[in-house]
């Protein structure tokens, strides 16, 4: 058997190895101090802080644990609102279309992914550099942003200035962009807020129009840090050439839609029942009203109502060839001529009533 001083003798000089940082061995008599020091100053390595924080950066699409997942707790995940992607599924395949004729060149536009988050970690993971478009929704009077990345900017000015193909977009960093590359940018740009408003037409009718183009997200700032949006992020492939797009809508933009957003379908007069509908169009048509027909009004103060005795004449600015209000409850429906029918009282209906006096009453 080995003896235990000899045992704990290796020990305390494999440890104080580590903490000379694999120099000479320090006296046994000195380890135990050396080994505490060590562990001390030991630094967590990146993996370890990822564990800890709840990160995993093989898979950004899992759920994620730790503070990270109550970071993020208070999100609204865009699951909730099932109708997106529909529309842009149907924007991808309009923007194919749309961008082949534009560029005259094989273009497939793919569907990355739609997430949640919030709009200040948005800005600030912006590769840069990169444009930003500022587009504004005219019919729910709200703004979006619409971000180009580097690549797919080079390979649009390279298509679209006759660049040869099977050959890598140059890309040229350390500089603003010129004055032609914003402006073939935006003119991309006007095609894809143009399919844009075509995706969301069988929806909602809404218009975006461009408004800016930033290279700075400071100056692309449309929502508060902390609020949420949509972040769609699209993929543009032209052969060997492309980068991607990503759309940022704010929940504030999307508000006036949300209860569209909200449907499983894009069913039949999106979501509505006809045959209730249709029942209660019947039922409606079928209830039975009082009209009421009025000669005239009067206006008297309580005092004279509360002095009228039995036997009081009220006279009225009237004649029986005025015309009469025809009434249901206070609102006011026709105008007819007061007549006799043998032994009845009769209206005949002269049109409809005029709208001042709606109004008046």
């Amino acid at each position: 058997m080995s003896d235990p001083k000899q045992d704990d003798s290796a020990i305390a000089d494999e440890w104080a190895k580590m903490a000379d940082g694999g120099g000479e061995a320090a006296p046994a008599a000195e380890a135990p101090a050396a080994a505490g020091d060590a562990a001390v100053n030991r630094v967590l390595n990146q993996d370890e802080i990822d564990s800890l924080l709840g990160f995993d950066a093989g898979d950004d699409d899992t759920e994620r644990s730790g503070i990270k997942a109550i970071i993020n707790s208070a999100l609204v995940s865009y699951e909730r609102l099932p109708m997106l992607e529909v529309v842009f599924d149907r924007l991808v395949r309009m923007m194919t279309t749309s961008l082949r004729n534009f560029t005259s060149d094989n273009v497939e536009v793919s569907l990355d992914n739609i997430t949640s988050i919030r709009f200040g970690d948005y800005l600030n993971s912006i590769p840069l550099p990169a444009m930003l478009a500022v587009f504004r929704a005219v019919e729910w009077d709200n703004y979006g942003l619409l971000t180009v990345e580097s690549g797919l900017i080079y390979s649009i000015v390279d298509v679209l200035l006759g660049g040869r193909r099977g050959t890598a977009a140059m890309r040229i960093e350390g500089r603003p962009y010129t004055t032609i590359e914003r402006e073939l940018v935006e003119r991309m740009i006007q095609v894809v807020l143009a399919d844009m408003s075509a995706a969301f037409e069988p929806l909602s009718p809404v218009t975006f129009s461009f408004d800016r183009l930033e290279t700075n997200p400071r100056f692309a700032t449309i929502a508060r840090p902390a609020n949420a949006a949509i972040l769609v992020k699209l993929r543009v492939d032209m052969e060997d050439r492309g980068g991607r797009i990503e759309m940022m809508l704010p929940y504030a933009t999307l508000e006036p839609v949300r209860e569209l957003l909200l449907q499983m379908f894009m069913g039949e007069k999106f979501g509505r029942d006809s045959i209730w509908e249709g029942h209660l169009a019947t039922e409606l048509w079928s209830t039975t009203v009082e009209l009421e027909a009025v000669l005239e009004d009067k206006p008297m103060t309580l005092g004279e109502v509360m002095d009228l005795k039995v036997g009081d004449t009220v006279l009225f600015n009237a004649t029986p060839e005025d015309p009469v209000t025809l009434r249901c409850g206070d609102v006011g429906l026709l105008m007819g001529s007061m007549g006799r029918i043998g032994s009845q009282m009769a209206i005949r209906v002269l049109g409809p009533m005029p709208q001042e006096e709606e109004e008046a009453q």
